[in-house]
């Protein structure tokens, strides 16, 4: 174990996120509000010197490998948690720690899920840092420090893999800080467009830029208690694009920049993607229309579709009033989730896939025993160790969800309620049903069931295996 390596990054990520603080503190005194921009420029003035310190010294070893980029990975998502919920506690603006940092980890792993009963109550750079944390979290603030840490290693793609989503995951280029820059190029442009198309169609300024956040991140917080419901047709539209944008694989963009369009709209992924998306909106569609007409609207259909599908989790209806079915499909696509290297949440749709060719390759053996099948995706080998990989994520989740189910239940809460919120946290969506649906909040549970729910929005974001080889005592063993 290179502690020394973890150390450094972890000065890196501290200093970056005291850095990040500044923003929300200028917002602040825009609005004046001196009380919030003091807290925040004082924790960003303190946390930027200790990381300063920490980073200061650089380590004499700086190779790494699977196992600190799994270790520094979790660890820095722990750490700018604990540090992103000061300023709210210490405000007085969500007077327990614990519900601050429920908000904020809801808010860096991008799902949206809150504790406030009362959104507008908070400061304009309270409630702008709120998002902040959503576009921070949807690329990842590892990717940001790679994009602009000197000399970052190679070896550094541990850490990439361990943040970014998906089973497997690649550098876009032969350079990692390359790879990192194109990637925050990418997400930054499409959310500069975003916020430029929301004031087109009069979104004020404020609330542009919260929502362009919080669509990036696929995190669905909002500066209004009414979530996305009060904004024009136009602005909806506008979020149910981008939403699905967001969703994408981001190499999908890499690939159109750099002309291999070919490349980019054959990818098999992108394509069961989209055929989830409009078989899941047209169920959803038809079921109210048959069932409950008066709630049938085409364009709350497609948001809502789209906002659980990408785990969003903005909402402009309380779909506890439809149907059933429709409720059913809801829940089907927010385990489904986005696509893998997206900002979008979920198991992911290329996991779905290949699970699904598993499935039918066993079966094509069972009847023809003497067969031999490869199984690909776009047109390529899929390797034995990223299906195994897979099959070993199904079974990990399930038994995450399970236990953090059992843990829930013990607040009294329905099962309908119990089960949906561990849904919609274990997979980063936000909002679920019942007593979680998207017109309440996660402020009645206790403060235990807060933590697991903490701890699984964290294991959602990061996809399981991190956290667990975090918290495993042989994985911090010298050797």
């Amino acid at each position: 174990m290179n502690y020394s390596i973890i150390r450094y990054i972890t000065g890196w990520v501290v200093f970056t996120i005291s850095l990040f603080m500044l923003l929300p503190a200028v917002v602040s005194l825009i609005y004046k509000e001196i009380n919030t921009a003091t807290i925040l420029l004082m924790c960003a003035l303190v946390f930027g010197l200790i990381g300063y310190l920490i980073k200061l010294k650089k380590p004499s070893d700086r190779r790494f490998f699977a196992r600190e980029g799994f270790i520094v990975a979790t660890l820095s998502w722990i750490i700018i948690s604990l540090i992103a919920a000061l300023p709210f506690w210490l405000s007085g603006e969500i007077p327990s720690y614990i519900d601050a940092l429920f908000e904020v980890v809801s808010g860096f792993t991008t799902t949206g899920s809150t504790i406030l009963t009362d959104i507008e109550a908070l400061s304009k750079g309270l409630s702008f840092w709120r998002c902040f944390t959503i576009w921070i979290g949807g690329m990842g603030v590892l990717v940001f420090i790679l994009a602009i840490m000197p000399q970052a290693s190679g070896q550094a793609v541990y850490i990439l893999k361990a943040e970014s989503t998906g089973p497997s995951v690649g550098k876009l280029v032969p350079k990692l800080k390359e790879s990192a820059s194109i990637l925050y190029l990418i997400y930054l442009s499409l959310t500069v467009v975003q916020v430029i198309l929301l004031l087109v169609a009069d979104v004020p300024v404020f609330d542009s830029f919260c929502i362009a956040f919080s669509t990036a991140g696929t995190g669905g917080f909002a500066p209004l208690n009414t979530s996305i419901a009060s904004y024009s047709t136009a602005a909806i539209n506008i979020i149910s694009v981008f939403m699905l944008l967001f969703g994408v694989n981001f190499n999908i963009y890499f690939l159109i920049l750099a002309k291999r369009f070919k490349e980019a709209f054959a990818n098999e992924e992108l394509r069961w993607y989209l055929i989830i998306y409009f078989a899941a909106t047209a169920i959803v569609g038809t079921s109210l229309f048959i069932s409950a007409r008066e709630y049938f609207n085409l364009t709350d259909i497609f948001f809502q579709t789209s906002s659980i599908m990408t785990s969003t989790g903005f909402s402009t209806v309380d779909f506890n009033l439809w149907p059933s079915l429709s409720q059913a499909i809801l829940v089907m696509v927010m385990f489904v989730g986005a696509c893998a290297g997206s900002t979008g949440g979920g198991i992911k749709v290329y996991r779905f896939v290949v699970y699904a060719k598993t499935v039918k390759k066993q079966l094509s053996s069972l009847i023809h025993p003497r067969s031999v099948k490869v199984l690909k995706m776009d047109s390529k080998p899929i390797n034995h160790e990223t299906i195994r990989i897979i099959n070993v994520y199904f079974a990990t989740y399930m038994l995450v969800f399970v236990a953090s189910l059992l843990i829930i239940l013990i607040d009294g809460f329905d099962l309908v309620t119990s089960f949906t919120a561990v849904a919609a946290t274990l997979n980063n969506v936000g909002p679920g049903l019942g007593e979680v649906g998207p017109m309440y909040n996660f402020s009645q549970f206790s403060a235990l069931s807060k933590i697991v729910f903490s701890l699984d929005m964290l294991a959602g974001r990061l996809e399981i295996f991190p956290l667990l080889i975090f918290f495993s005592p042989s994985a911090w063993n010298r050797k």
